[in-house]
């Protein structure tokens, strides 16, 4: 499912705030504005602090990428790699030029038009290497953010509720309740910046991760189909050889198609199956770098 992180997000969110409203609690114990512009604005800060300004504008692309990465449907992906291997052992591998254009995935496209473009084996490998280097990095960027706002955000509580502990200290001698309703609003900042660390913002870095080692399985998917159409392996012997990543349940569904030539199919799929993988197509990479 897509939307599994939000949906993850808003069911932690409803479970914390729904036990705390059946309790008895008051929405105006809870949402208290000072304590939460202490959590919210000071991790923000402190990220942005040890960020840049080119990174943090990227947040809400970013955010919109985890919530809702692109699918790519890695069978279909073989399937068009295969059919590739076929038309190449017939016509040639420069007889694929004309075909890119049905090529959806962009590191696919560009991998074989480095093969048509006359690079060998070596320099296709030093051009995956490069790509994969400079995705790592990118995604590595966000990853460490969202992290480190999930560290930042509970000393932010802290610091919260010793702020309001210290208010609490000074009111000493006043009417007793008054003084142990403020101890009681004192926590409630170490509560925010414990919940935003634990529900959203390490769950996000844990997600970015998640695509991430995605991205990498199936570029490395890819780049093995490029090189062994680009030295012009059977398109048995590709089919199998890339169908072998995967669980023998789902070789089964990829070697059950037979090589064929067509290679009209669309390899971006919003469905889900046993074979397909979802990948971020993700901010990260294009629509932000």
């Amino acid at each position: 499912m897509k939307s599994n992180t939000l949906l993850g997000i808003i069911a932690g969110l409803i479970a914390i705030f729904g036990a705390y409203f059946w309790e008895g609690g008051g929405s105006g114990t809870l949402f208290m504005l000072p304590a939460m512009l202490i959590v919210f604005g000071g991790t923000l800060a402190a990220g942005f602090a040890g960020s840049s300004w080119e990174v943090f504008k990227k947040i809400p692309n970013v955010l919109l990428a985890t919530f809702s990465p692109h699918q790519y449907d890695v069978q279909k992906i073989i399937n068009q790699i295969v059919s590739f291997s076929a038309i190449s052992r017939r016509e040639g591998i420069l007889s694929l030029e004309d075909k890119l254009n049905k090529v959806e995935h962009p590191y696919m496209r560009k991998f074989f038009q480095a093969c048509i473009d006359g690079a060998d084996q070596e320099t296709l490998i030093q051009i995956y290497e490069a790509e994969v280097n400079s995705i790592t990095e990118r995604h590595n960027t966000y990853i460490s953010l969202f992290n480190k706002l999930g560290g930042y955000s509970p000393t932010m509580g802290i610091i919260g509720t010793v702020m309001g502990l210290i208010h609490t200290l000074a009111s000493v001698g006043s009417d007793p309740n008054i003084l142990i309703h403020n101890i009681a609003t004192a926590f409630i900042a170490t509560m925010w910046g414990i919940l935003m660390a634990n529900i959203v913002w390490l769950p996000i870095a844990d997600k970015l991760q998640n695509l991430h080692n995605k991205e990498m399985f199936l570029l490395s998917v890819i780049i093995d189909g490029v090189r062994s159409v680009q030295i012009g392996e059977t398109p048995t012997v590709v089919q199998n050889k890339l169908a072998s990543a995967f669980p023998l349940t789902v070789q089964e569904k990829i070697t059950a198609r037979k090589p064929t030539v067509n290679i009209s199919s669309p390899i971006v799929s919003n469905s889900q199956s046993s074979a397909n993988i979802p990948l971020s197509n993700n901010p990260v990479n294009e629509n932000v770098g």
